[in-house]
């Protein structure tokens, strides 16, 4: 397929392919480029390998390549060579339609692994801690799945972290599928890729680029095998999907804060955001507090606001004290919002399928967090200084009830949308000479590249102009399809002008990553807060967010029993139980 040529020709997108007000780079003008995730893909799929070798170091691969050779062997008769060759990848899924194909492959490929060293106590303890996993065969003497020990989630954690950091370990996995056709005299490649591999993995001045030309070659087969059928990886997308939903039901979510020492602003033991320093691995990341106030009605809507001026100061005198019927609004939205992150964090997750959970949790948390930091000061609770929350909630409840309706795809959209927004402020920003930057700038640029999810060396963001994410969508006509026109029209259109909520924003401000490897590198609401009246309408406010909670949770199907005991405070004697 030929190359598309650029026809954007200056401005901060020239050498992009204008068609529409989208930008796209040339490469990923061709329709064929497809960016994978073979962490969260494949990875469970080669978790075998993974454990033996976190297990007992890389030198273990030897005793996978003694198996395939044995293997081949003793299936010979069989006369299917291609096919054995082929399911000695490392693959549970190949493996599992060796079986089909072959019935008497299971003991074979069952005795060979245990002679040769591969199925450990420790690896077959792991690998029973799963549901559903592939060939429940591979273990003869293990009857059913048991819940996970410390001792399996640890090496499972040690398998996925070092594969994920270590790209010789990559490398190694990947080689599997080579090693087995090069010994079913199967393998085809081009003569300096066979004189590269040929001292691989000894030669150590070879090894690196060898291990490029593995992963490469990986993904190219990988691809080839997808174009030819496309349905051929469906069943390790099945396993990918148990896998990592088991994950987030045996372990945690963890954040940066409880990593090491350093100084953040976090969420502290009495629910309070404040500054804390040197936390540690040790301290609480969140407690529930007491409820502070009378919980919302979930079906309360914005009263208009009274902006009729009190006795206010000059501008430049003091600043508004805070209402005492106005003093509890605060605390209960952070009661809230920890809530209903506990809630998402204790109940099951489709970690595979992560993008639906990290928009609408990230929406909600973007929310929330604004609704905290305007509470703190009385003179926001005017429709002038707060309009930007009035449209911020009228908007993400819009958001999440229109997206709800569409098909899965389009929270990832919206991230992509948002990632494109970011390269194009990165090309902008780019655009100022060097002599006007401050020492600051250069980061604020790199801040911006790194948010657009490009790559260093393909660039295959696209970069959509377009009014919103959903394709040039407007608002309100979201706000139509979903039933809520009127609600636009009365609250929406007095506070436009105030940012919209794209991923880049939400994902630097109010999330952060998920260090805990077992559950795939997601991203979660971050606990810690950047540095930075009319009590009716600050009220209206906290009962608009009460239903983005609820409708977050309905959105998500939450297991109700992590909610009710994340909001159980609010069933207790002085508030709403109807809430």
């Amino acid at each position: 397929m030929p190359m598309p040529q650029p026809n954007q020709h200056d401005g901060p997108m020239a050498g992009h392919v204008h068609r529409r007000r989208v930008f796209t780079p040339p490469l990923a003008a061709t329709g064929v480029l497809i960016i994978g995730d073979w962490f969260k893909d494949d990875l469970p799929d080669l978790l075998w390998p993974a454990l033996v070798l976190a297990e007992q170091g890389n030198d273990a691969i030897r005793n996978f390549v003694s198996w395939q050779k044995a293997v081949q062997e003793a299936l010979s008769e069989h006369d299917q060579a291609d096919l054995v060759a082929e399911s000695l990848d490392g693959r549970l899924t190949n493996l599992a339609r060796l079986a089909v194909k072959i019935p008497n492959a299971k003991a074979v490929v069952r005795d060979q692994a245990d002679e040769d060293g591969l199925l450990s106590e420790g690896v077959r303890s792991a690998l029973t801690s799963y549901p559903y996993m592939p060939v429940p065969w591979l273990i003869a003497d293990v009857v059913g799945v048991h819940a996970p020990d410390q001792a399996d989630i640890d090496l499972v954690r040690r398998a996925l972290s070092e594969s994920l950091n270590d790209d010789h370990r990559e490398a190694l996995m990947k080689c599997l599928r080579t090693w087995s056709t090069v010994q079913a005299g199967t393998f085809s490649s081009d003569q300096q890729t066979i004189e590269l591999l040929k001292t691989y993995p000894y030669e150590e001045e070879s090894k690196s680029e060898a291990d490029t030309v593995i992963r490469a070659q990986w993904g190219a087969h990988k691809g080839m095998l997808t174009v030819e059928d496309p349905n051929y990886f469906n069943d390790a997308i099945k396993w990918a999907r148990v896998f990592w939903g088991a994950n987030s039901m045996t372990s945690q979510c963890l954040r940066k804060k409880e990593m090491g020492s350093e100084t953040t602003h976090a969420l502290d033991s009495d629910g309070a955001f404040s500054v804390t320093h040197e936390t540690t691995a040790e301290s609480e990341a969140a407690d529930s507090a007491a409820p502070s106030g009378t919980p919302p009605s979930p079906d309360t809507e914005p009263d208009a606001p009274d902006d009729r001026p009190a006795a206010a100061d000059d501008i430049g005198g003091r600043a508004t004290p805070v209402p005492p019927d106005g003093a509890h609004l605060r605390q209960l939205v952070m009661d809230l919002l920890s809530s209903f992150v506990e809630a998402l964090e204790t109940a099951p997750a489709r970690l595979h399928d992560k993008e639906r959970q990290e928009v609408v949790s990230g929406l909600v948390s973007r929310a929330g967090r604004d609704l905290i930091a305007v509470l703190t000061a009385p003179d926001l609770w005017c429709m002038e200084h707060g309009a930007h929350i009035v449209r911020m909630l009228v908007e993400t409840k819009i958001y999440l009830h229109w997206m709800a309706q569409q098909d899965p795809t389009v929270y990832r959209e919206y991230q992509e949308y948002g990632a494109g927004k970011a390269k194009l402020y990165a090309r902008i920003a780019d655009e100022v000479p060097a002599e006007a930057r401050t020492p600051g700038y250069q980061e604020a640029i790199q801040e911006f590249e790194r948010l657009s999810h490009n790559h260093d060396i393909i660039d295959y963001r696209v970069v959509d102009t377009r009014d919103t994410f959903a394709q040039g969508k407007s608002i309100r006509s979201m706000a139509e399809e979903t039933g809520l026109l009127d609600f636009y029209r009365q609250a929406y259109a007095q506070a436009s002008g105030v940012a919209h909520s794209e991923w880049w924003s939400i994902e630097t401000h109010a999330m952060e990553r998920c260090l805990n490897v077992l559950h795939g590198l997601h991203l979660i609401p971050s606990l810690s807060l950047s540095l930075g009246g009319n009590v009716q309408l600050a009220t209206a406010w906290v009962d608009q967010f009460y239903t983005l909670l609820r409708t977050a949770f309905r959105i998500l199907d939450t297991d109700e029993r992590a909610v009710s005991s994340a909001f159980a405070w609010l069933e207790e004697p002085g508030t709403d139980e109807t809430a």
